[in-house]
């Protein structure tokens, strides 16, 4: 049975709200489109993945164009979760409810906010945030709940490095600062060569684990996010890579 003309109706003639018109614009093509009615909440991982890193290129390195974009694309993947999970025989929820949820829980995460608490350095908010966040997480038995082992890995280890300063676990061992150059030699420098030590170099795999772990531990002692900081060598190198291909090309003309 083909559908009636009202349930062809463009959404944005639905509301005036641009946040309702995306939520019916996803219902619609949740229930028309035959390639999204097959999808599953697995079957959007990888994209999920995916435009969070599109995301977080727009926030280091794109234009106000390319952060606006990407927030819209990471805004869809929630909008289709929340219409896969509408369908849901057994627990059913849509996107009012995962908006309502939200809601309450920044409420009760701001009480400096929304009610008499006093916080007026952002420790003092923190202090506020992480009470309300034990409270409602007091089945968890070990700091190392809630913890996604999905995270990049130098995210992760930063991330169990701060949950386990409060143990009083020793921080893990990092170079001196004197068996690291801060620059090499232009005859020394190849494209993306690595800083070399000037003390011993791990011999093994495990020693290199190590040697990173040390890394992201001095990180995190100056506050410093280790993730994007190599993410900005990344780009360095990638910017190398750029340059000698375009010299190549341009020695090829020649």
């Amino acid at each position: 049975m083909a559908p009636q003309a009202h349930d062809r109706a463009d959404p944005r003639q639905l509301s005036t709200d641009p946040l309702r018109q995306a939520a019916e614009t996803m219902r619609a093509v949740r229930e028309r489109c035959v390639w999204s009615q097959r999808i599953t909440h697995e079957d959007l991982v990888p994209y999920l993945v995916e435009e969070s890193a599109e995301l977080i290129d727009a926030v280091e390195a794109g234009t106000r164009a390319d952060l606006r974009e990407e927030l819209g694309d990471l805004l869809w993947q929630v909008l289709f979760h929340a219409a896969i999970a509408a369908q849901d025989e057994a627990d059913p929820f849509d996107i009012d409810d995962v908006a309502a949820g939200v809601v309450e829980k920044m409420v009760r995460r701001h009480p400096h906010v929304f009610g008499d608490a006093v916080a007026t350095t952002p420790e003092e908010v923190l202090v506020h945030w992480n009470a309300a966040k034990a409270a409602e997480k007091h089945d968890r038995r070990s700091v190392l709940d809630g913890v996604s082992p999905h995270m990049p890995s130098l995210a992760l280890a930063q991330k169990l490095l701060g949950r386990a300063a409060p143990l009083g676990l020793p921080a893990p061992p990092s170079p001196a600062k004197q068996q690291w150059r801060t620059e090499t030699a232009p005859a020394d420098r190849s494209l993306g060569a690595p800083l070399q030590s000037r003390g011993q170099e791990p011999a093994t795999e495990g020693e290199l684990g190590e040697a990173l772990l040390g890394l992201v531990g001095r990180a995190r002692e100056h506050g410093w996010d280790a993730e994007h900081a190599l993410r900005g060598a990344i780009r360095g190198l990638e910017d190398e890579i750029r340059a000698a291909e375009a010299a190549a090309r341009t020695a090829g003309r020649g």
